[in-house]
């Protein structure tokens, strides 16, 4: 049995992912910076962002986790099923 073939991530996919990242979190960060607000109003809305921007790698890492485990709980089941069918002898007679 051929093993299931993993996705790979490019370096290009990954670098476009962390511009992506960097062009919002700054855009947001000089959007936050130069509003016409008092500036507690101003820290309040960057400690938003930042427990926006710590709780969203939170769950990306759950949702990982959670595949990881899912995945790895499919190839268990997949190795104890072949081992069963490759144990199996369809032509041997139980004889009591």
């Amino acid at each position: 049995m051929k093993k299931p073939l993993q996705p790979a991530m490019t370096g290009a996919y990954y670098a476009q992912c962390v511009i992506s990242f960097a062009v919002a979190l700054g855009s947001v960060a000089l959007g936050i910076v130069f509003l016409p607000i008092d500036p507690w109003i101003r820290a309040f809305l960057a400690i938003a962002v930042l427990y926006t921007v710590t709780t969203t790698f939170g769950l990306a890492k759950c949702v990982r986790d959670r595949q990881e485990l899912d995945s790895m709980s499919s190839r268990v089941d997949q190795a104890r099923l072949d081992k069963l069918l490759s144990e199996h002898d369809p032509y041997k007679v139980d004889t009591p």
